[in-house]
């Protein structure tokens, strides 16, 4: 059973570092095309292009007729990098310039992206991979109750009292939609 368990941790970190590393070079493309013009983002506009992702693949989960080509699945890798942006900016001075290079853009991208790995490897030991069980829908909505969250502390100007700040909620985020992403990866394999 021990090893059974491993076996399954490992697999799922292999999975996990696959369908980050297509959002990586997705976001390194666009860097590469834009800039990084999405330094200009405050918490806000992070939370609200999260949302409007979300918002669009609940609509699609729940029947609402495709007009524009974007797969959920384009969706799901948008949510990551947006959320890998918002934690980027809240790590960054506020007067650092708008302009990074893409040597750096990607730097701060990666160094984002292990500390949110490092949290989903020790959640998804405490909790036993739970997320495996759990509907795509069901991710969408945690994503939405971050976002939810989020705006509420932006709210309180920043400030919680008991409860984890944006950059938890953020780190969050991008762990549901890595998992939606496994998720639909294994779909498309069977």
């Amino acid at each position: 059973m021990q090893s059974e368990l491993t076996n399954q941790k490992r697999a799922t970190l292999n999975q996990y570092h696959d369908v980050r590393a297509r959002c990586k070079t997705l976001f390194l493309q666009k860097t590469a095309d834009y800039g990084t013009s999405w330094r200009v983002l405050r918490p806000v506009s992070v939370a609200d292009q999260i949302y409007i992702k979300a918002w669009r693949i609940r609509q699609l989960q729940s029947g609402a007729r495709q007009l524009v080509e974007d797969s959920i699945e384009s969706e799901f890798i948008g949510i990551v990098n947006y959320g890998i942006i918002g934690l980027v900016q809240l790590t960054l001075p506020q007067d650092e310039s708008l302009e990074l290079t893409p040597e750096e853009a990607g730097a701060c991208y990666q160094q984002q992206a292990d500390l949110v790995e490092a949290l989903m490897l020790r959640k998804n030991n405490d909790y036993g991979e739970a997320w495996r069980q759990m509907a795509q829908e069901s991710l969408v909505d945690l994503i939405l109750t971050k976002l939810l969250r989020i705006r509420q502390i932006l709210a309180n100007d920043g400030h919680t009292q008991v409860s984890e700040g944006i950059d938890a909620n953020l780190n969050d985020i991008v762990n549901y939609a890595l998992f939606a992403l496994i998720k639909i990866e294994e779909t498309a394999v069977v």
